[in-house]
């Protein structure tokens, strides 16, 4: 599979353990070493969505600023501040105040997310992006791994230190990433005709560009759907992701250095997968292998609510099954998404979707936040209806167009 991967798609593959690596180390431990220095749970839930606000606004200009200044430049620039820069910030984070300035920098990350995600994919035919996603997937279930590092660094030090060293590493290595990937990515021919182009164009004919392909993407039903589903994906995720740990210590009762553990375990159970099971799919199943992974993940999700405290092994079994829904749906949710998207209109394209998703997610840090204060138990809830609500639009695309013609671009 990964041969399959050339030029730019494979320079951007194998520098990606510079940056999941270090990554899932420090976001096991992110909000509980949040809340460690004092900042609340409403706080929490404000930071969150204080940066997707943020990464809202660099969503809205990525798609003018990757062609304006070029993928690579673009990504260059934008990846320094967003992730180098705030990794050290956060690294030496003392109240709720400093956490608010990482998050500002690190909202630009949207700029580099559309570099990158161009990058990716120009120059790669449309029936072996799932391979490049497969292969991120790969890299993502290498880098969870690492995380118990995580836990060992917190059982030794604590939570604090532990999580500072974690994040000071995180810098010197995403930093590591961004040069070495710099020298082996080259401008793409959309990249550098979109360059030319944009030399002549001012903010006003953008904003007209922008409004045109919004309303493109309103007349295109099935693009719609697609992208309704990528944008609950996002919802869950950032859900998930912030409120998950903390849930998982503070209310199911796992001690800190042992959360660290599920990460590995996500990962090995994708790792017998990705060897065993998925090369059996088929890209032409995608609607409903994407279902599959859903329904898996919402069980999963199930499991934490209903299941008593102090409980390792059902933390372990609802693990397994978010690993394997993930590993099943995230590939096909990315290149459905991917093949959907017109190659010539992608950045700005990108960047409509980047700011539907930003728009829909921005509350959920603050509604995780009020909800988890009233009942941890209410943002899993949340996920479940996700799930629930995205199954029944991946049957509504799969109704209105067959699986080979969601393969085809918009």
């Amino acid at each position: 599979m990964l041969r399959q991967i050339s030029g730019n798609a494979r320079t951007c593959v194998w520098m990606e353990p510079l940056f999941v690596i270090p990554y899932s180390m420090y976001t096991t431990y992110a909000s509980v070493y949040m809340l460690k220095l004092h900042v609340t749970d409403t706080q929490l839930g404000l930071v969150t969505t204080l940066n997707l606000l943020l990464q809202m606004v660099s969503a809205f200009v990525s798609g003018y600023l990757t062609d304006r200044m070029g993928r690579r430049k673009a990504l260059w620039t934008y990846d320094v501040v967003s992730w180098s820069v705030a990794t050290l910030v956060w690294a030496i984070s003392q109240n709720f105040w400093w956490f608010v300035l990482a998050a500002v920098l690190n909202g630009l990350q949207r700029i580099p997310a559309t570099a990158w995600y161009c990058l990716l994919v120009e120059d790669t035919e449309p029936d072996k992006r799932t391979f490049v996603f497969t292969g991120l997937q790969i890299v993502s279930v290498i880098g969870g791994l690492f995380a118990p590092i995580g836990g060992i660094l917190v059982d030794h030090f604590s939570v604090v230190p532990a999580t500072r060293i974690m994040y000071a590493f995180a810098c010197v290595s995403m930093s590591a990433m961004i040069y070495f990937r710099h020298i082996g990515l080259h401008e793409t021919e959309i990249g550098i005709r979109k360059m030319h182009e944009r030399r002549s164009v001012d903010f006003k004919a953008e904003l007209r560009k922008y409004a045109e392909v919004f309303m493109q993407i309103l007349r295109n039903r099935t693009l719609l759907i697609l992208f309704a589903v990528y944008v609950l994906w996002n919802i869950q995720t950032t859900i998930r992701t912030t409120f998950l740990f903390v849930y998982q210590i503070d209310y199911l009762g796992i001690p800190a250095g042992l959360v660290s553990l599920f990460p590995a375990i996500s990962s090995a159970a994708m790792v017998i997968l990705l060897f065993t099971v998925v090369p059996r799919f088929r890209e032409e199943h995608a609607l409903r292998w994407m279902n599959f992974g859903f329904v898996l993940f919402g069980i999963a999700s199930v499991i934490l609510v209903v299941m008593p405290v102090h409980n390792f092994m059902w933390v372990v079994v609802s693990t397994i099954l978010a690993a394997m829904g993930t590993i099943i749906a995230n590939p096909y949710v990315e290149s459905v998404v991917a093949n959907a998207i017109d190659d010539e209109h992608r950045a700005t394209m990108l960047s409509v979707l980047n700011v539907m998703i930003l728009a829909a997610t921005s509350p959920a840090g603050v509604i995780g936040g009020w909800t988890y204060s009233i009942q941890p138990s209410i943002p899993m809830f949340l996920v479940i209806l996700v799930f629930l609500v995205s199954i029944l639009l991946v049957w509504w695309a799969s109704r209105t167009t067959s699986g080979s013609d969601v393969s085809q671009k918009a």
